[in-house]
């Protein structure tokens, strides 16, 4: 049994404003720690469930956020930018058998600590087939077409009701509660390690492979707090305006469908000016 983790780090134990994830601030640097903690309890408990093989994925920022030497020793992790499927890099190969959503978060434009999708700010909200989506649908949805299921989600509570409308069998673990965009009731990461093993022991169970869901196509549609940002979206082939401040593209797959929401923020987030944005 193979286990993928899509590990990102809005979502982890203690996580509640912007320095605690941004690579190279103090508070950075202190998050660090419960951010691995989070990840490496659902490792053990994966392995206490009856995993064979854990594959970390690093889905935040730089991707170069986890402590690699704080973790159990049978874990591998790919580290680092530029993959082909990005959050969930690692799931097309045929190999695995289930995916972790750890340390996820709610969408842009929705209530939730540090809730986005994708860019923290520019991106006021993500719709799919015409539903509010977060980061956790979207991977659903590529999970899908491999045939692998969500079987663990952890995050705020919000995120854990989110993870109901796209993994409804899934184990959830509220790490915190939500207050606002910026505060949260945290547990300690002792009681978070605990509660995430527990889950992904549990959730080891529902490691199943299903026939590989072909549910295309997909429109994705976009809406940015600027007007500029729209057009410079455009200049991703198949991306066209459809309203103020909001384009649409289409495509057959949830494959396609993510690189090209990948080429689109990589393409707005350069188009972002410092301060007016």
């Amino acid at each position: 049994m193979k286990i993928l983790i899509s590990a990102d780090m809005e979502g982890a134990t203690g996580v509640t404003w912007p320095g605690d994830v941004l690579p190279g601030t103090p508070q950075w640097e202190r998050c660090r720690p419960m951010f691995t903690s989070d990840v490496n309890a659902a490792v053990l408990g994966f392995y206490d469930g009856g995993a064979d093989e854990v594959l970390v994925n690093e889905a935040h920022w730089s991707m170069r956020n986890l402590l690699l030497e704080r973790m159990d020793e049978r874990v591998q992790m790919i580290t680092g930018r530029h993959k082909t499927l990005s959050m969930v890099e690692g799931i097309q190969h045929g190999d695995v058998d289930a995916v972790a959503f750890v340390g996820y978060h709610t969408g842009a434009g929705t209530e939730g600590v540090l809730a986005h999708t994708f860019l923290a700010n520019s991106i006021t909200g993500v719709w799919l087939n015409g539903v509010r989506a977060s980061e956790g649908l979207l991977n659903a949805h590529v999970a899908a077409e491999y045939g692998v299921p969500v079987v663990l989600v952890t995050g705020d509570d919000l995120t854990c009701v989110d993870a109901d409308g796209y993994a409804p069998d899934a184990r959830k673990v509220a790490v915190k509660d939500h207050v606002s965009r910026y505060a949260a009731v945290c547990r300690t990461p002792a009681r978070t390690a605990a509660d995430i093993r527990a889950a992904a022991a549990g959730a080891a169970s529902l490691a199943v492979r299903y026939e590989p869901v072909v549910g295309g196509p997909f429109t994705v549609e976009l809406e940015f707090d600027a007007e500029h940002l729209s057009a410079a979206a455009t200049v991703v082939p198949g991306v066209a305006v459809t309203g103020e401040r909001r384009v649409a593209y289409s495509s057959g797959t949830m494959y396609e469908g993510i690189r090209t929401f990948k080429a689109v923020t990589t393409i707005v987030s350069a188009a972002v000016e410092e301060q007016y944005g």
